[in-house]
């Protein structure tokens, strides 16, 4: 710390300097009685030059004992001396374990690791009353050595706070609070950091976005003085300071894990992968295998050309083995090129990059690749209600005051009763900042009851604020009723309007109003109706509000913090009315319910609304069965976390709706959900919804009303927060998936196929034959028919990706039930379907290969086109009937039309592979009958399909044991599967 003195010295500090002048008008003297010197030019310089040298010399000396025999009476009298001081703060002044230590004394709440307040204040160079500095210099620092409001949260992070700094109260946003700062806290606010509590009266604090439990908490300068960012004050003013801010706060603990990368290989890779590998290691096996028969008829003399043998013993030369050789290792290499399905991994990839990019159209952003597949699996989907299933705004549906229900329309009473109930909708409303991450719907509330007066009873706003006086306010909130005290400008007495939860308002009542302005006292007969009429309101799915009034005498003075001295009784109130409020399910959420329960989809819905109100916006979107009189589909929060582990097992499948749920609520079903073997999608838009996110298979979060930290722990952003947009998601999931399944299947039938074609005819051949699609040799030259290779590479592996993995959604795979995740991705009846069109193309073109010179008189060329003709148009057949059509075909000209782009480019560039590039290709002309028999062929593969259909799969996995699923679940999924 570099200290500036502003004033003089004290008094000894003055008396030291004297001696010190003493000592050298001493020396002066001395200095005088010297022998005279010559007066010469060159002599006076000298002279003057040793004066100079002397006295400094001398008054050093001097200096240097007086200040050793006095340095503690020195340095005293400077310690004492405060008249002035100014401090720069500089990094060194903050210890390098403090960030630590002070990071932990608030999340660990353990008052032994600290001295008290006093001690931390002087630590961070901080005051209670006058805050810090908050110069430049002073919150660089700061920054420097305890960090800064990391984005955690980036709609609230421009939300101003009151901060005291150099004694002044200054607004700042909230992602500029530093370490050290004090900052003004009152109902409504949110803790923006760690800190401890400095004020003189107590807090109530809402910490359930953090601890999980929905208990209010009191915090003081007693007690408890510990307070966590990401809390909500609920009553209550007063002051904190800072110890902790951005990654090292409670609340960064929540989301910490939340900006991972996504970008991982999906199961649905990882099972092609792995697929693909098998096949390729099939593949080398065969080629290896017919290069070995090759080789041994080779060489022991089998293998001719026109007649003659390739190789005699002794008079073969080295080139022309060489030559045969290179030859015959043409055709495995071949073979092993065929058999390598990579388009696979490319089908995949392009199938789930068109789905996400589609899928923004239905407003969903795909964030991770595997949750697009995932949702495939998903068997239970827990959403919000407000937003999701219901419509963003309440309206209000009764009003009663006492006996009389008025509903919704227009009204009137006498003038005081109306004056009253016009102050209690307009004046008692405490704003909360828009689009913070803890905006709940009670801002809603307010803004339909405040809208609700104006339109019905006539309610002038601006006219009620002119005529009275704000006394003070504090927010509404469900834990507490709110309440502003006001003072009429033609009146003394202070009216004091509560509203909050009806059960609330109605317990502080002793007295209620009549629509003539009677009061009446409410005895126990009343106060049951008056309860019983609360219960009916919520059963019927209302949010219910309470609105109560008093008024107190200028003897009741009132503090700037709303405080009554004396303190007046708080059940002494008068109830004004009772208002129900409901907001309707939306139009598409009901349907879209309706479609994922067909497909197989539970919904549950976790929700913040009392047990009356979650169960009958449950039956209005059609959840739960109105006639079911089971009380163990809605349960409370509460009652689900005081089960027993066992118990949540054996009642989570039952339970559609939690009420009155915390975040531990939705984590905990998550959680045992999924070890109950079920895929479960969440939604969650808020801060503390972070964790259950990413528990999830699938996380849902909400694009307009959620939160940066949601969104980030997501895998899918539901932009226009609507159920028919999970949905839809839901539908792209499966789609997906099928997509691949059925892309799969086509491109292992032709695999298949090939190789069985190839390794038949290159072991069988006597003399160098086209085998398939490659000539193997030629008299021992290696003539390899590349285009032929390409193109079909081409057409199966990129062109047949397109066109089968273009389809959208469909009607169909959401009447089937969810994908079993840990199944074979290769079901028996793909397999089914694989080996009997593989077995039928294996069939036609062996016949073709062996007979057609003989039987059918086809030159060697002719053979060869005919068959690679028939194996294209076949494979192209395939792409036809493994599409789903769901309408007629005029539609599907319409709509699919870069479908039948590709399969008119794929017959054109056929066409002219064999009749127009026969030189390129090593094709020949066909006449019209060999058109028609190759047509015809690959035509009759539809009719062989439907027969294939009807042929029944075994229960158990073809290749694989089955791993203890349900047998009559996968009977089912058989039955409407491909």
């Amino acid at each position: 710390m570099a200290m500036r003195q502003g004033k003089s010295l004290t008094g000894q500090g003055r008396g030291l300097l004297k001696k010190a002048g003493q000592g050298r008008a001493t020396l002066s003297a001395d200095l005088t009685n010297l022998p005279p010197i010559s007066t010469s030019p060159a002599r006076k310089r000298w002279r003057w030059a040793y004066k100079i040298l002397y006295t400094a010399r001398a008054l050093l000396s001097t200096a240097r004992k007086i200040i050793t025999e006095n340095k503690t009476d020195i340095l005293s009298n400077f310690s004492r001396s405060r008249s002035y001081t100014a401090v720069d703060i500089e990094p060194e002044c903050f210890s390098n374990n403090s960030k630590q230590m002070l990071a932990k004394l608030v999340r660990v709440r353990e008052a032994k690791l600290f001295d008290g307040v006093e001690s931390v204040l002087f630590h961070l160079k901080a005051d209670a009353d006058k805050g810090i500095l908050g110069d430049v210099k002073d919150i660089a620092s700061r920054r420097k050595h305890f960090g800064q409001l990391y984005e955690l949260c980036r709609p609230i992070e421009t939300v101003p706070i009151l901060v005291i700094r150099d004694g002044k109260d200054t607004r700042i946003a909230l992602s500029e609070a530093v370490v050290g700062d004090v900052i003004r806290l009152k109902a409504g606010d949110q803790v923006p950091a760690d800190g401890i509590y400095i004020g003189c009266q107590s807090l109530h604090i809402d910490e359930s976005t953090l601890t999980k439990k929905n208990d209010l908490v009191e915090v003081n300068n007693s007690t408890n003085v510990f307070l966590l960012s990401g809390s909500k004050v609920l009553r209550g003013n007063g002051r904190m300071l800072v110890t902790a801010v951005g990654m090292d706060t409670a609340l960064a603990e929540i989301i910490s894990s939340a900006y991972v990368n996504h970008d991982h290989k999906s199961l649905l890779q990882k099972k092609l992968h792995k697929l693909t590998s098998c096949i390729a290691k099939v593949g080398l096996a065969v080629s290896f295998l017919v290069f070995l028969v090759l080789l041994v008829r080779y060489f022991t003399g089998n293998m001719r050309n026109v007649g003659r043998k390739l190789f005699i013993g002794g008079k073969t030369s080295i080139q022309d083995v060489w030559k045969a050789f290179l030859g015959i290792l043409a055709t495995p290499v071949a073979i092993a090129s065929g058999a390598i399905p990579e388009g696979l991994t490319l089908a995949c990839a392009l199938t789930i990059a068109y789905s996400t990019k589609k899928m923004i159209d239905d407003q969903a952003l795909v964030r991770s690749l595997s949750a697009c597949e995932a949702m495939a699996s998903a068997t239970v989907i827990c959403t919000n209600k407000e937003g999701v299933l219901t419509e963003k705004s309440l309206q209000v549906r009764q009003f009663w005051l006492h006996k009389e229900n008025f509903g919704s329309c227009a009204f009137s009473f006498v003038p005081e009763i109306l004056d009253l109930l016009r102050e209690a909708m307009a004046l008692n409303t405490t704003k909360i900042p828009p689009r913070s991450s803890f905006q709940h719907i009670e801002d809603q509330i307010q803004n339909a009851i405040l809208g609700w007066g104006i339109k019905s009873m006539k309610m002038d706003v601006q006219q009620l604020k002119e005529r009275c006086t704000l006394v003070h306010a504090e927010s509404f909130n469900s834990e507490y009723q709110g309440r502003v005290l006001i003072r009429r400008n033609a009146d003394s007495r202070v009216h004091i309007h509560h509203k909050g939860t009806p059960e609330a308002i109605l317990a502080m009542c002793s007295r209620y109003y009549e629509e003539t302005r009677d009061v009446k006292d409410i005895n126990n007969d009343t106060r049951a109706v008056l309860q019983e009429r609360i219960t009916k309101m919520k059963m019927d799915g209302l949010h219910c509000v309470g609105f109560a009034y008093r008024s107190v005498t200028e003897e009741h003075q009132i503090d700037h913090e709303g405080h009554f001295h004396p303190k007046l009784k708080e059940d002494d109130s008068i109830l004004l009315a009772f208002v129900g409020l409901k907001v309707p399910c939306r139009e598409q959420a009901r349907k879209a319910v309706m479609d994922c329960q067909d497909a197989g989809v539970n919904i549950k819905i976790i929700t913040k609304d009392d047990i009356h109100t979650a169960r009958a916006s449950a039956i209005d979107c059609g959840i739960i069965d109105p006639d079911n009189t089971s009380t163990g589909e809605v349960i409370e929060g509460t009652t689900f976390q005081e089960y027993t582990k066992d118990e949540r097992l054996e009642k989570v499948d039952y339970i559609r709706v939690i009420a009155r749920a915390s975040t531990l609520d939705k984590l905990l079903m998550v959680r045992c959900l999924q070890k109950k073997g079920h895929v479960v999608a969440v939604t969650g838009d808020r801060v503390e919804d972070a964790e259950a996110l990413r528990e999830a298979n699938v996380g849902l979060s909400l694009g307009n009303h959620g939160t940066d930290a949601a969104r980030n722990s997501s895998d899918i952003v539901i932009m226009d927060d609507n159920f028919a947009s999970i949905a839809r998601v839901l539908s792209w999931g499966r789609t997906t998936y099928n997509n691949v399944q059925i892309f799969t299947q086509y491109q292992l039938t032709a695999t298949i196929a090939s190789l069985v074609i190839d390794f038949v005819t290159a072991i069988s051949a006597s003399e160098p034959v086209t085998i398939n699609i490659v000539t193997v040799i030629s008299a021992g030259n290696v003539p390899y028919v590349m285009l032929q290779v390409l193109w079909v590479k081409l057409m199966v592996g990129t062109l047949a990706v397109v066109a089968l993995t273009i389809d959208g959604p469909g009607t169909k795979l959401m009447q089937q039930p969810p994908t079993i995740q840990n199944e074979p991705f290769i079901t028996n009846i793909i397999w089914k379907n694989i080996l009997g069109q593989a077995l039928y193309l294996i069939s036609v073109l062996l016949t073709i290969q062996f007979t057609g010179e003989s039987k059918y008189q086809l030159s060697d060329k002719e053979k060869d086109t005919m068959i690679f003709n028939i194996f294209v148009l076949c494979q192209l057949s395939n792409i036809f009937h493994l599409r789903k059509y769901e309408g007629n075909l005029l539609r599907e000209l319409k709509t699919k039309r870069l479908f039948w782009g590709i399969v008119g480019m794929i017959v054109v560039i056929q066409f002219a592979m064999i009749e127009l590039l026969k030189k390129f290709a090593c094709t020949e002309r066909l006449n019209w009958q060999q058109w028609q028999v190759c047509i015809g062929i690959a035509v009759l593969s539809w009719p062989v399909s439907l027969l294939i259909k009807c042929i029944p799969v075994p229960k158990t996995h073809l290749f694989s044991r089955w791993n203890g699923q349900n047998f009559s679940y996968s009977r089912f999924r058989s039955s409407v599967r491909l």
